[in-house]
C-alpha cells in the first residue's frame, strides 16, 4: 500500500512540475514565442517527444530484456528444486528425509528471507546460502541424478544472484532523465500560451511521463514485485505432493 501511495506521489510531482514550469516560463519567455496553442510550435514538441520515445524505448527493451532473464532463472531453479526433492524418494533413511527438508527449508528461505534482501540490498542472502551448502554436502554420496539436480540449484542461484545486482548502465539514465527535462520544458520553447485547457493538458502529460519514469524505475528493481515467486511456491507444492507419496525404499519387497 505504501508503494501505491508512493508512486501516485510520484505522478503527482511530475504533472506538478510539468504545470509549474509551463506557467513560470510563461512569464519569463519573450512575447514573440508565444502564439495560439495550435500553432506552429508543435513541431519542436513532436521533435522532443520522437527523442523521449527513442530513449524510453531503448531503456525499455533493455529492462525487459533483464527481466525476462531473471523470471527465467527462478524457473530453471524451481524445476532444479524440485527433481531433488522427487530424486530422494529413492534414497534410504536416514538421507532422504535429511535432503527432503534442507530443499524445503532452502525454498521457504528464498520466498521469506532472501526475496527481500535482494529487492533491498540487491545480493544473496548468507543465511540461504548456508542451506544450500548444508544440502549440498548431504548430497555427497546420493546418486548422480541428485548431486546434478543441486548443481543445477547452484548454477540458477549464481544467475539470479547476477540478475539482482544488476543496474542499468548510469549513461543511460543520464539521457533518460535530459530527455525527461527536454519534454517538461518543451511546452515553454513551443510557444504554447496558458488557458486552462492547456494547463489541463499539460498536468495529463506530466501524468504521462511520471508513469513512464516509474515504470522504468520498477522494470530495474525486477525482485521488487516484478518477478514472481511462482516457481519456488509451485515447488512447496509439488514438495507437499511428492511427501504424501509412498518412497521407492518403502515399496520394495522385503
Amino acid at each position: 500500500m505504501l508503494e501505491i501511495l508512493l508512486q501516485l506521489a510520484v505522478l503527482a510531482l511530475f504533472a506538478g512540475a510539468a504545470i509549474g514550469i509551463f506557467v513560470l516560463g510563461d512569464r519569463v519567455r519573450p512575447v514573440s514565442w508565444r502564439h495560439d496553442d495550435s500553432g506552429a510550435g508543435s513541431m519542436m514538441l513532436d521533435t522532443v517527444n520522437m527523442f523521449f520515445a527513442a530513449i524510453v524505448a531503448f531503456v525499455v527493451v533493455i529492462l525487459w530484456q533483464q527481466y525476462d532473464t531473471s523470471h527465467a532463472h527462478t524457473v530453471s531453479e524451481g524445476k532444479a528444486l524440485v527433481s531433488v526433492y522427487e530424486s530422494a524418494n529413492s534414497l534410504p533413511e536416514p538421507d532422504r528425509e535429511r535432503i527432503r527438508t534442507l530443499v524445503t527449508a532452502y525454498t521457504r528461505q528464498v520466498i521469506d528471507e532472501e526475496w527481500r534482501v535482494m529487492d533491498e540490498q540487491r545480493r544473496l542472502s548468507p543465511s540461504t546460502q548456508a542451506t544450500l551448502d548444508e544440502l549440498r554436502e548431504a548430497v555427497d554420496s546420493a546418486p548422480e541424478e541428485t548431486t546434478t539436480a543441486v548443481a543445477a540449484i547452484t548454477d540458477a542461484r549464481f544467475d539470479r544472484g547476477l540478475d539482482a545486482g544488476y543496474r542499468l548502465p548510469g549513461f543511460l539514465y543520464i539521457a533518460l532523465w535530459f530527455a525527461t527535462g527536454m519534454l517538461l520544458f518543451g511546452t515553454v520553447f513551443s510557444g504554447v500560451v496558458v488557458t486552462k485547457r492547456s494547463i489541463l493538458m499539460t498536468g495529463l502529460f506530466g501524468l504521462v511521463i511520471g508513469a513512464v519514469i516509474v515504470a522504468v524505475y520498477q522494470l530495474d528493481q525486477p525482485f521488487d514485485g516484478g518477478v514472481a515467486k511462482d516457481a519456488y511456491e509451485l515447488a512447496l507444492a509439488r514438495f507437499q505432493d511428492l511427501a504424501a507419496e509412498p518412497s521407492s525404499s518403502e515399496s520394495l519387497p522385503r
